[in-house]
């Protein structure tokens, strides 16, 4: 199962991590796991590549990982927390279609 924590605190997202694999079908032919990945590399490109926020990513493929943390404050909040908030929302609506295959946490 692949597990999605996202880190709060006092209301704002300030990272997440990604971990395991979703089983829904073999490697290559996995859906869930292919829309995890595009729904995190999204979020990832648009916080740091597009919005200049400077997180902090951490991959670690041995264990099918993948952490991303906010500095203490960005320069455009505002939309960083949009992209979080909309990645949150596509991996529950995701979750909600595939319950056995992935679980989304607030932490």
């Amino acid at each position: 199962m692949t597990t999605v924590q996202f880190f709060n605190e006092k209301g704002r997202i300030t990272g997440f991590c990604c971990s395991g694999h979703s089983d829904y079908a073999d490697q290559g032919a996995d859906i869930v796991c292919a829309a995890v990945s595009a729904a995190v590399k999204f979020a990832e490109a648009t916080i740091n590549d597009v919005l200049g926020a400077h997180a902090k990513t951490k991959v670690d493929e041995e264990n099918a990982e993948i952490t991303l943390t906010l500095p203490a404050a960005c320069e455009d909040e505002d939309a960083v927390q949009a992209v979080l908030t909309g990645m949150m929302l596509t991996l529950c609506g995701l979750r909600d279609e595939y319950p056995d295959n992935i679980e989304v946490l607030e932490v």
